[in-house]
């Protein structure tokens, strides 16, 4: 099973979000912000609520009910979910997921102070 992103269940998200972490000091807590611009999920064709966004990997899901929409010009443009870990496992966890998803998606970490992971390219 490919790692995928969903805010409706059975249905993948296919904008990929910037994603940016947060930790405390001693590592055991923290926060990781997903920001999707302009997500299928906000689609006029897409139904139903948004009642949290799920994070899917062959290790299972983890959950957020932490989702708001930005708006801009009275429409909404983005979605804005915060995933919070409050353990060292916890923490281990959502790095496989973020690892996983990475890999699906051509995707590569920039730590902090670093740019940001360009995206990858194949040589032919």
């Amino acid at each position: 099973m490919a790692a995928a992103i969903q805010f409706f269940r059975g249905v993948d998200e296919t904008v990929v979000p910037d994603i940016r972490l947060t930790r405390s000091r001693d590592g055991r807590t923290g926060q990781a912000t997903f920001v999707f611009e302009e997500p299928e999920a906000l689609a006029p064709q897409s139904v139903g609520d948004i009642t949290g966004m799920f994070m899917l990997d062959e290790e299972g899901e983890m959950v957020t009910r932490e989702v708001k929409a930005r708006f801009v010009n009275g429409k909404a443009s983005a979605l804005e979910a915060t995933y919070t870990w409050k353990s060292t496992a916890d923490f281990e966890r959502f790095m496989r997921f973020a690892q996983r998803y990475a890999d699906g998606h051509g995707l590569g970490f920039a730590g902090q102070g670093d740019e940001p992971a360009e995206e990858a390219q194949e040589e032919v």
